[in-house]
């Protein structure tokens, strides 16, 4: 028998969360064949993961074209695209039913631990983009496969590598000699078991994004009910007019309104700003921990530390192939210097897509969170437009590649820039993008503006 032609091969999408599905999606819509490896055992496993959280985004801006279209036959009917879901609702009401539209094209329990071109190490250059890639994967009883593919598009996500307490991007000083009192995700407090753990506690909350902002406005809604609950929020910097996001002027409300919430909690006492504290150790004090800072400062002693740093992507899988990466965001190099939170600290994201998403290794793509390696702000319609321009090259289409339409919301990093040495230092001080008057910019018309930054 004929082994088959790499254009007979499947396009493997790696990770079954909302843009890898919606990549499925498109590659259906385009008449190609997917097959979705999701190291979870349901659709949107990391999404479920912050299943309590509420999405800054509402219905309407969540859920993709052609993954709708895909559904329509089942009688699949999209909730309310003013209301605002929680990750729990995404996953079960919209990933979960297009998984199982999408059946056998989708493959639980399989992890991706490598990627290469078949018969061809890094090194190799002969006949190497005439090679199928080879997808190696771990399945959940500790069998291994080995998948041949046209293309491969990793849209894995971040969520399994959160960024560690360290200001240099590495664990501080006993920090995993703590971990039984660290936690990097934001705690479930309608959990018994996690509620206990944090009522009536001392708290430090590292980090100045929105998922601080979510952390503050739990523990600071607990301390209205629990006794002696109260966060320490330490911030690597200061806290200046961008602090708490756009508020009522970021043109997502949802996330302007959880900054308010935070805001709310210094305010009222619930929680204590410490600021310019860049965490160098952890000590242990008896039952409780200890923070010291670089410049020699120690926090008081806290419970628990929840730390909400970021996240970074997982690119060991991807080391038998050739990546152009940015060496400070680990993004595209044609993508990170519109995200780049060193220059933007607000703004919009220029229209990018297979363009700016393709690698020196053709055919594979970082897409989704991912391809914004540790830029910090990212935005579910952006992933999307971002795999159908991918499947439409593809599918061999490349006017329909190259037109990238896509309208957001004008908002930025906002939070994960300023300046290094100055910790009072307010990003965004030139009035522009989500910390300013709101503005809406629509992609794939004009030229594009001098100030865009990252989404």
């Amino acid at each position: 028998m004929n082994a088959p032609t790499t254009d007979q091969l499947p396009v493997v999408v790696i990770g079954a969360g909302p843009i890898g599905l919606a990549a499925a999606a498109h590659l259906v819509e385009r008449g190609l064949d997917p097959l979705v490896l999701e190291a979870g055992l349901s659709a949107g496993t990391a999404v479920r993961g912050w299943a309590h959280v509420r999405l800054f985004s509402p219905w309407a801006e969540v859920t993709d074209p052609a993954a709708e279209k895909l559904l329509a036959p089942t009688g699949w009917v999209r909730p309310d695209g003013t209301t605002y879901p929680t990750g729990g609702d995404w996953a079960e009401q919209y990933l979960q039913p297009l998984a199982d539209v999408l059946g056998d094209k989708v493959r639980y329990g399989a992890t991706v631990t490598g990627v290469a071109r078949a018969g061809r190490d890094r090194i190799v250059d002969a006949d190497r983009d005439e090679q199928p890639f080879t997808v190696h994967i771990e399945l959940a009883d500790g069998r291994e496969e080995r998948i041949s593919a046209r293309a491969v598009i990793d849209a894995s996500g971040t969520w399994s590598l959160p960024s560690p307490i360290g200001a240099d991007g590495l664990p501080a000083l006993d920090e995993k000699a703590a971990a039984d009192r660290i936690s990097y995700r934001v705690p479930d407090l309608k959990d018994p078991a996690v509620r206990a753990r944090y009522a009536g506690k001392r708290t430090a909350v590292i980090g100045s994004g929105a998922s601080a902002f979510t952390a503050l406005a739990y523990l600071a809604d607990l301390a209205k009910g629990e006794a002696g609950t109260h966060a320490a929020w330490v911030l690597r910097r200061g806290i200046g007019a961008s602090t708490f996001g756009g508020g009522e002027a970021d043109q997502l409300p949802a996330r302007g309104a959880l900054g308010l919430r935070a805001k709310a909690a210094v305010e009222d006492g619930h929680a204590s700003a410490v600021t310019g504290f860049r965490t160098q150790a952890v000590e242990r004090d008896g039952d409780r921990l200890v923070l010291v800072a670089e410049d020699g400062r120690r926090l008081d002693p806290v419970d628990e530390v929840i730390v909400l740093t970021g996240f970074r992507p997982d690119l060991s899988f991807l080391s038998e192939v050739r990546l152009g990466l940015d060496e400070r965001l680990q993004a595209p190099t044609a993508l990170a210097p519109l995200i780049d939170p060193n220059v933007h600290s607000c703004g919009t994201v220029y229209p990018h897509g297979v363009g700016e998403l393709s690698h020196p290794e053709q055919g594979v793509y970082l897409v989704g969170m991912k391809s914004y390696g540790r830029a910090p702000t990212f935005l579910a319609m952006t992933g999307y437009e971002q795999v159908r321009s991918i499947t439409a090259a593809l599918a061999g289409d490349q006017e329909a590649a190259e037109r990238v339409e896509l309208t957001l919301p004008e908002t930025g990093v906002c939070g994960g820039a300023g300046l290094y040495d100055d910790p009072g230092a307010a990003p965004g001080s030139d009035g522009g993008g989500c910390c300013a008057t709101p503005a809406t910019l629509q992609i794939g018309v004009g030229a594009p503006a001098a100030t865009s930054g990252g989404c």
